[in-house]
């Protein structure tokens, strides 16, 4: 499933769905969800496709006012990670001011993501990409909130991301003391190079955005992906060097 705007952006989409809920902010996301299900009931892949982009963006909108407080940066963030078409932008930022006021938890949302990799399926790459992507708006006022971590914590569970792959995740985006390279590639400092090459190589070949394209990620995702990619890239240049040095 790749989540191509493109296909989605037709103006009937995006005024029946938002049409069918109204600007009442209480309970709205609960309501698109039920727009969702009635408007697309005869076409699944559609219906699976939308709710994958209506849940990113209330993930989204939650995870701004994680620490009390939306901010001009955090809105941009979004914007950076979760890419749509100009024209849909009045539309999409309806939605996301719906969602940042809505009143209901943000639990429902996060496992109606986790259906859709898989059931069961644990450290699903489609799902990193959402908490990689969490990231960038948390840190995008300059620190992660306390509030906002243990936010990414409990999607983490939800997407059941295990706690070691989490620590591997969350070091590639707060790094207080300096970026831990070996930490995010998940290896030792006391493992062999040959290792090292080794496991980066199957990191860059399991992340790579081709890949992510075949298993699904959605195209709105690839920012994520790609700045995953580059903090590989550059932990696995940081050991070499040191390594050379040594």
């Amino acid at each position: 499933m790749i989540l191509d705007f493109a296909c989605l952006h037709l103006s009937s989409f995006w005024e029946r769905l938002l049409g069918s809920v109204g600007d009442a902010a209480n309970n709205a996301l609960s309501r698109v969800i039920e727009a969702i299900r009635t408007l697309f009931e005869g076409d699944p892949e559609t219906r699976r496709q939308v709710s994958f982009s209506v849940a990113i963006i209330a993930l989204s909108a939650k995870m701004a006012k994680a620490d009390g407080a939306v901010v001009a940066s955090e809105v941009d963030a979004f914007r950076q990670i979760f890419d749509f078409p100009e024209e849909e932008a009045k539309n999409v930022a309806r939605l996301y001011n719906l969602a940042r006021q809505d009143v209901a938890g943000y639990e429902a949302y996060a496992e109606k993501l986790a259906n859709l990799c898989g059931s069961g399926e644990h450290n699903c790459p489609m799902l990193e990409s959402v908490i990689d992507g969490l990231f960038h708006i948390a840190k995008a006022d300059g620190m992660v909130h306390e509030k906002e971590l243990a936010f990414l914590l409990r999607i983490a569970e939800i997407f059941r991301i295990d706690e070691a792959h989490f620590r591997r995740i969350m070091a590639r985006h707060v790094h207080i003391e300096g970026i831990d390279p070996y930490l995010v590639l998940g290896v030792s400092p006391s493992d062999d190079f040959a290792e090292i090459r080794k496991r980066y190589r199957r990191l860059v070949a399991e992340h790579h955005p081709d890949k992510l394209i075949a298993r699904g990620v959605p195209a709105a995702l690839h920012a994520a992906a790609n700045e995953r990619m580059a903090a590989l890239n550059a932990a696995y240049a940081a050991i070499a060097k040191e390594r050379k040095a040594a």
